[in-house]
């Protein structure tokens, strides 16, 4: 700990910068999860000098050999029981929208910041009748997640309205990604194969009628608390929905009987069967446990190789 301190003290004085620090930081206070075991250091820079901080930051941290993990809304992750070595970088004040008209009267183009709320992001281009994210709406996670995961819901992924991303390249330089098609899959995009920090994205917006957007809204956050997404602490989907399957992931566990299994405080959600919840004492291995019961379960039984859309990080 002592040598995560001296490395602060020797970045605050050559580029000074408010930030929120943390030494053993639990990590269940910053996943939708609510597990995971401490952060050496926990760091959450100010908006202002947000993109050089970091930058510096990296570079510094790279050449002590320290490691870096990047936080952006906390889901889709859990943190391991022993937590995480080095530092880890809270993107979440990085936030904000910004919506400029097209060249055609309905057309029209989003720049919105990494660290920003994708719920958030969904509010604020509805507040200015700007459509097109709609499908985001109560989704947990921010705005680099949903990119660098190429969310999908809702029959729509990210993909289908990016325009461009800026990044922090592998070299600390500010670089512009422009969408390519053949880069993106299925939660798939080319950032989940390169050591990047997501800055923002642009996005492809249409003019719509507010009210029309908020029923659209209010239908999909209905829709997740059906399914149980709100009432204890989750990642949203446990695993990925393979098309070539013939069904949805949650039909398939569903079908073997397998809602309600628990392990330890996690559980397949009674209500719905892609959901894995925390019941209240859940730790990271109560539920990395079950999801490798149940791939191991649905392999041997139908031979379909399910794959986690949850991400699994910090010291084994």
């Amino acid at each position: 700990m002592a040598i995560l301190q001296k490395f602060m003290e020797k970045i605050n004085s050559k580029m000074p910068c408010t930030a929120e620090l943390g030494y053993n930081e639990p990590m269940a206070l910053h996943t939708t999860f609510k597990v995971g075991g401490p952060a050496d250091l926990w760091i959450k820079p100010e908006k202002e000098h947000f993109p050089a901080y970091t930058a510096f930051l990296l570079g510094a941290a790279r050449a002590e050999g320290i490691p870096v993990f990047i936080l952006g809304g906390g889901a889709n992750l859990v943190v391991s029981d022993r937590g995480i070595r080095g530092i880890v970088l809270d993107t979440g004040a990085w936030s904000g929208c910004d919506f400029f008209p097209g060249k055609k009267e309905s057309s029209g183009e989003a720049i919105i910041l990494g660290g920003t709320q994708a719920d958030t992001a969904v509010e604020a281009a509805a507040g200015q009748g700007w459509g097109g994210l709609e499908f985001l709406a109560g989704m947990p996670g921010s705005i680099g997640g949903a990119v660098w995961m190429n969310a999908r819901c809702y029959e729509k992924s990210v993909s289908d309205v990016l325009l461009e991303t800026e990044l922090l390249d592998e070299a600390l330089n500010r670089r512009v990604a422009y969408y390519i098609p053949e880069e993106y899959g299925y939660k798939k995009s080319p950032f989940q194969n390169r050591d990047v920090l997501i800055l923002s994205a642009r996005f492809a917006m249409k003019k719509r009628p507010e009210a029309e957007m908020r029923q659209e809204m209010g239908s999909r956050r209905l829709d997740r608390e059906a399914k149980g997404h709100y009432r204890f602490p989750c990642a949203g989907s446990a695993f990925k929905n393979n098309r070539d399957f013939g069904k949805p992931t949650g039909k398939i566990i569903d079908g073997l009987g397998l809602r309600g299994l628990t392990r330890g405080g996690a559980q397949v959600s009674p209500w719905h069967g892609n959901l894995i919840i925390n019941t209240g004492n859940a730790t990271a291995a109560d539920i990395r446990g079950l999801v490798e019961e149940i791939v191991t379960r649905v392999n041997s039984l139908l031979g379909i190789e399910l794959e986690p859309e949850i991400l699994f990080v910090g010291e084994p």
